[in-house]
């Protein structure tokens, strides 16, 4: 939300002079060809999920994914792409859109489309939870019998809500991670929705605050005012637990037991699969064996 505001204050009705790709990774479609964007006007710009779509004249549509490690930058025009980093620049009179992503994987992606059906064919569909109602939202939510984090974090349910918001939504929710949606009462549900609204809410307009009439530059899933979110082993704000975290693949997901699972672990499937029986039941014993081992 806060990208497009500060897109729409500069690209807004400005021709496209120039865009150069540094990776060839990065766009995803060959039909149209993106040469026909040269010198046509911006002429919308929008969200789908988790996805930053730019409206060209002739009905030419760029839809853009961020991933979790894409970024962009304003610069002045003209500026160069700099390596390993750099994916994509965008040329417009006032300035330069840069598109970044850090890491060695390339996950961010860009897709040309024409038409308003080729569009919607790359929308997933999640609900967009700011505009919901509580019927809407239990509705979507019970739909599957999955974990509430999955849930959360899956775009054909909810639009635009990421890792990171997903664990402080459920902190503030008081809810565990791995809850599994069928089992909620009405109330969990409802406490659920009203924490959905209340965190998105709150960030667009700390991040909006942030950036005033600058780009905002400093757009990360790693902040300080966090509750939970990348904050393993620190005190949780509200009771003092340490917070524990459940590591899968490149997933990380963030929890205070006391807040949460009633002062109950849940397992991380990296190290319980090896202890199997022997995996603490409590942050305590958890404490206690780190000691144990030397950290």
């Amino acid at each position: 939300m806060v990208y497009l505001e500060a897109l729409q204050r500069r690209i807004l009705n400005q021709p496209l002079e120039e865009l150069r790709l540094g990776s060839p990774f990065l766009l995803r479609t060959v039909r149209p060809p993106v040469d026909q964007l040269k010198g046509r006007r911006v002429v919308a710009l929008k969200r789908i999920g988790k996805r930053i779509v730019f409206g060209f004249e002739g009905d030419l549509w760029l839809v853009l994914h961020l991933m979790i490690a894409g970024r962009l930058h304003w610069r002045e025009r003209g500026a160069r792409l700099v390596r390993k980093i750099g994916l994509a620049a965008f040329d417009f009179p006032p300035g330069t859109l840069i598109l970044t992503e850090a890491g060695t994987k390339r996950r961010a992606s860009l897709h040309l489309v024409q038409g308003e059906q080729a569009l919607a064919a790359l929308d997933p569909g999640g609900l967009e939870v700011l505009g919901s109602v509580p019927e809407q939202f239990a509705k979507t939510l019970t739909r599957r019998n999955h974990t509430l984090k999955r849930a959360l974090c899956d775009p054909a349910l909810f639009s635009g809500i990421g890792n990171a918001y997903s664990d402080e939504i459920l902190h503030a929710a008081r809810l565990s991670p791995v809850a599994l949606t069928q089992k909620l009462g009405v109330e969990q549900i409802q406490r659920l929705h009203t924490a959905v609204q209340r965190v998105l809410l709150e960030w667009t307009r700390r991040l909006r605050r942030e950036a005033g009439d600058s780009f905002p530059e400093n757009v990360t899933a790693f902040r300080p005012e966090m509750a939970v979110h990348g904050k393993f082993g620190q005190p949780c704000p509200v009771c003092g637990a340490r917070v524990q975290r459940i590591r899968y693949a490149d997933n990380e997901t963030n929890y205070c037991p006391g807040c949460q699972t009633g002062g109950k672990l849940l397992a991380d499937r990296s190290l319980s699969l090896l202890l199997k029986k022997d995996w603490p039941r409590t942050p305590e014993e958890l404490e206690e064996m780190r000691a144990s081992h030397g950290g």
